[in-house]
């Protein structure tokens, strides 16, 4: 069971980015991935999802309207695209797996997923 995530980079403010994650060795109805990030002495914080049997998706509020998650199923990856991208940006972005529904923690909680990728360090230069 792994996921890699890739395609972070040094971008300039007002710039877009894609994300990509892919997963391997999961079972075919896992339930969710999600993004989160991490700037350096704050918490993780968790940025959006995708249910992979309706492909519902959502968005925290500090990426709605400025990205967008979705989901090859061919290439079992899933994708973050991020436009008008600011300097308060800049994090370590890390995708995360679900492998059931939790009804013990909301979707934007990390304790929330099972699997993490290594992260891909995103930085927007102003």
């Amino acid at each position: 069971v792994q996921l890699q995530a890739s395609g972070g980079g040094l971008v300039q403010a007002g710039g877009s980015l894609r994300l990509s994650c892919v997963a391997s060795g999961f079972p075919l109805d896992f339930y969710a991935l999600g993004w989160f990030r991490q700037s350096p002495g704050k918490e993780r914080e968790w940025l959006s999802r995708i249910i992979t049997n309706d492909y519902s998706t959502y968005y925290a509020d500090s990426v709605k309207g400025r990205s967008t998650i979705s989901r090859d199923n061919a290439k079992n990856t899933v994708y973050l695209q991020m436009s008008s991208l600011k300097p308060e940006d800049t994090a370590i972005y890390y995708c995360a797996a679900a492998l059931f529904y939790s009804s013990a923690y909301i979707m934007s909680d990390p304790r929330a997923y099972d699997y993490w990728g290594q992260g891909t360090l995103v930085t927007v230069s102003s």
